[in-house]
């Protein structure tokens, strides 16, 4: 994989099913400022020579497309796929759903149409004045545990505790008053019997009630009224005179029962998510989105109950084309007729005759077939495949397919496939805005609901105060959007090999990095069109110099500099502007380039090492007369020592493999821990490279990492503040920031870990590995290593979290005095005889050297036989 190709991946996210753009953007005339073509072979040729134009004259913008529309398709597999995740949200449902509690920022009302029972159960408090009692509109659930299958409007209830239950301590039954309570029909909702229950254990309530109206599918939910009767004993007024804590649980109550009414339980948990998904986006970025657009979103609640669990269930899939006799949910009672409301409504399109296939429809309905009738159908047409696999059949159908054949051919497809349907093209387009818009990364999407429902990730609290609009206006949208296409279409033509495409999307961006301005906010920087298109150009310059395209390689890292002044990146761009400089034989212009770097502020860590290591080995007579001195790296010689072991394989390539203490195979880092564990000096320790010291960080500036700042939190599911590798972290939180780490530095640091560790396990947070380490182990790190040493690590992290989260020594050593309370800490980069640190890990080592730490480079290589 290229450099940069996993960075634009994880932006990318995953991939939409078709690109509807890519013939504008692909036929749009673009400036050929790299001076390259492809040739029939699909190498890259220079037509008219290597002339490039300076980055100074910058091209002429070609503008962007002012109506987009996009889609996605998914990559490979996750281990929990979404069908099977939206299998698992309907059976359980977490106690840390964020849609119950939300943040007081994040809350709004959100209208929801229930065509069965809205009408009838429309207020969701009731209070009945003539009997003084308190009644409450609810639901009966988990009907696959009833007694009894046939229930009636009317018929009498009673609730019951059922404290044994294994799932739910909380749980509540709902038992018939007709059976003498011996029949049980369900149970409360979850949300409601949590804040229920409580009242009932501590004031001894009783519940009875009716129901409202019994469901065509009986395992849909049963609407209930059921309620709580003033007893002889007058326990409802004693209750009411315990104080204000009674009055708070049973207002607590009345708030679940209403945010249950907007979301009745016959909607499944993923309709909810869905649901919450929208309407969240519409209320605060409505001024996105066109009058119509914001129509069409909206009426997805008009649809009936079975098309909207269809939609959803089908956008989660791969497609991007499904056959109807394959789609089957238990909880959609008539596919058929969802899926031709959807049709009616615009969301799905759907194909049933030749008539309406063309060649890149029929393309894309083949691959619903199976190997079968893909025979079947070559047979009937006598037409010979030079293959058997399923790929060779459909590549020999689709050139048999023309305008003589295509009605024919079109309706043998269609008559094994039956009705054909996909995602309509505008709706695929909005809910990919929709779900950008929201978790603001293409890695998460309505799966994120489902693994925080299942308890499979818990998020950390925190207010999402507002701030400025990350997109101000609609254009900057679309902009962002195209930009997002263009990556997409590049990493797809990589992957097809197809140079030629490669090269285009290339100059699109290389022409499009102009439009970037300093004026941007660095807290929303990427999620501008420019900082997309930069990562194209940094993508493309890996294209390049893999091409031997040096000269190209060049022109667009100086594009990259000339164009963002202020960007983290730039130390990485210069170290290659200098590397492919030398490459073409110009080390002059490579040493100058190097120098020049290291007046830069934001060339930092590895990059700077690696410029100054560039100019000790270019400054030479008669270059430069005076041989420049860096003290950090004459001066601080790394201390080395060098073990042996017996090589298991030594092929160049490859990750060397050894022969242990014990007789079994092990890695460098293993034989070095044996080793400083035995004759090294009595060691404990562990491989960890830099996931310990991310995890320390993190959790003893937890406080700060989700303290109250304006426009770091945009939506509930972050596990870090938005400006947290950017200059704002620190400055913003100096003082705050400072007062923590003096607390470290004096000796709390072991104190705020247990707390931090304790109070937050198993919640997500950037870089924090719970399963990783143990608190014992994070114990004896810290009290090791010592506050001062930990204060200083944790500084850097917070000045400059970008560029230097990585690099970090293998192992961590340490071990204890004989008191048990002192001990003393080493840090160790493990490298085996062909391997050689990078500048990154130089960085760290001359920087924890310079902090206190006790640091070492262990080298080992084969015994001599």
């Amino acid at each position: 994989m290229l450099t940069g190709q996993e960075s634009l991946l994880r932006l990318i996210g995953k991939r939409r099913r078709c690109l509807p753009n890519r013939h504008n953007l692909l036929s749009t005339p673009t400036p050929n400022s790299l001076n390259l073509d492809v040739n029939d072979s699909g190498n890259l040729i220079s037509p008219t020579g290597d002339n490039i134009r300076s980055p100074e004259t910058p091209p002429t913008y070609p503008g962007n497309s002012d109506d987009l529309s996009v889609s996605r398709k998914n990559k490979k597999k996750r281990r929990l796929t979404q069908t099977t995740l939206l299998q698992w949200s309907g059976s359980k449902q977490s106690q840390h759903s964020p849609l119950i509690h939300p943040p007081k920022q994040q809350q709004s009302i959100l209208e929801f149409d229930d065509d069965s029972s809205s009408e009838e159960i429309s207020k969701t408090v009731a209070l009945d004045e003539a009997n003084g009692d308190e009644a409450i509109q609810t639901f009966i659930v988990g009907r696959k545990f009833s007694d009894v299958q046939d229930l009636e409007a009317g018929e009498k209830i009673c609730l019951l505790r059922h404290p044994e239950n294994i799932k739910d301590p909380n749980a509540i039954k709902v038992l018939s008053s007709d059976s003498g309570l011996s029949e049980i029909l369900g149970y409360l909702p979850k949300d409601v019997s949590q804040c229920l229950s409580p009242l009932i254990d501590q004031y001894d309530l009783k519940f009875e009630g009716t129901i409202n109206s019994v469901p065509k599918n009986s395992s849909e939910a049963v609407s209930v009224k059921v309620v709580c009767r003033k007893m002889t004993s007058d326990v409802w007024k004693e209750s009411e005179s315990a104080g204000g804590d009674f009055k708070l649980m049973w207002e607590k109550v009345l708030q679940v029962v209403e945010h249950q009414m907007q979301f009745p339980p016959k909607t499944t948990r993923y309709q909810l998510n869905f649901s919450v998904l929208v309407q969240e986006v519409l209320r605060s970025c409505s001024h996105l989105f066109t009058a119509d657009e914001k129509a069409f979103l909206e009426s997805f609640t008009s649809l009936s109950e079975d098309s909207q669990r269809l939609f959803i269930r089908l956008y989660t899939r791969k497609g991007p084309w499904f056959r109807l006799s394959n789609i089957s949910y238990p909880e959609v009672s008539d596919s058929l007729q969802a899926l031709k409301d959807l049709t009616v409504k615009g969301f799905m399109t759907s194909v049933e005759n030749a008539n309406d296939l063309n060649y890149q429809t029929m393309k894309e309905i083949i691959e619903l077939l199976n190997v079968t009738e893909l025979r079947d159908i070559l047979s009937v047409n006598k037409v010979f495949s030079r293959g058997s696999r399923k790929r060779d059949l459909i590549n020999s159908l689709c050139s048999y397919y023309n305008d003589g054949t295509r009605i024919n051919v079109g309706t043998m497809i269609l008559e094994r496939t039956g009705l054909c349907a996909k995602i309509s093209s505008t709706s695929e387009s909005l809910i990919w805005r929709v779900e950008r818009l929201f978790f603001l990364n293409g890695e998460q999407d309505l799966s994120s609901f489902v693994l925080l429902d299942l308890g499979i990730i818990k998020y950390p609290i925190y207010k999402c105060i507002d701030s400025e609009q990350i997109f101000s206006d609609r254009t900057k949208l679309l902009a962002y959007e195209e930009a997002i296409e263009v990556a997409q279409l590049m990493d797809e033509s990589l992957d097809c090999e197809d140079s030629g495409t490669v090269l285009k999307c290339i100059m699109i961006a290389e022409t499009r990095i102009s439009s970037s301005s300093s004026s941007e906010s660095a807290l929303f920087n990427c999620f501008t069109a420019p900082w997309v298109y930069s990562k194209m150009v940094l993508l493309g310059v890996s294209f390049l110099e893999n091409q031997k395209r040096y000269n190209q390689a060049v022109y667009l890292l100086r594009r990259l500099l000339s164009c963002f002044s202020c960007d983290g990146r730039r130390g990485y761009w210069t170290v290659r502007l200098s590397t492919d400089l030398e490459h073409m034989g110009r080390p002059n212009e490579s040493l100058s380039v190097a120098e020049q770097g290291l007046l830069d502020p934001w060339v930092r860590a590895g990059s700077r090492i690696a410029l100054q290591r560039r100019i000790l080995r270019l400054a030479k007579p008669p270059r430069r007369w005076k041989t420049p001195t860096f003290p950090n790296l004459v001066d601080n010689k790394i201390p080395e020592v060098t073990i042996q072991g017996r090589s298991l394989n030594c092929e160049v390539g490859m990750k060397n493999r050894f022969y242990g203490e014990d007789g079994e195979q092990c890695g460098v880092e293993q034989l070095a821990l044996q080793y400083y564990n035995g004759e090294g000096g009595g060691w404990q320790g562990m491989h960890t490279e830099s996931s310990i010291w991310l995890t320390i960080f993190g959790l003893l500036m937890w406080d700060i990492l989700f303290s109250d700042v304006p426009g770091v939190f945009q939506t509930r599911f972050q596990t870090a503040p938005l400006d947290l590798e950017t200059e704002s972290f620190y400055q913003t939180r100096k003082e705050t920031i400072e007062a923590q780490l003096e607390k470290v530095a004096s000796g709390m640091a072991e104190e705020i870990l247990i707390i931090s560790y304790e109070t937050h396990r198993g919640t997500a947070c950037r870089g924090v590995a719970w399963e990783r380490f143990s608190l014992e182990e994070l114990r004896a790190a810290v009290a090791c290593v010592g506050g001062k040493c930990v204060a200083s690590l944790c500084r850097y992290l917070a000045q400059d979290y970008r560029s230097w989260c990585s690099g970090m020594p293998d192992l961590l050593l340490w071990r204890f005095k004989e008191n048990g309370y002192e001990g003393e800490a080493k840090l160790v980069e493990v490298k085996s005889e062909k391997d050689r640190l990078s500048e990154q890990q130089r960085a760290w080592l001359l920087l924890l050297m310079d902090s206190g730490f006790n640091v070492e480079i262990c080298k080992v290589r084969p015994a001599c036989v």
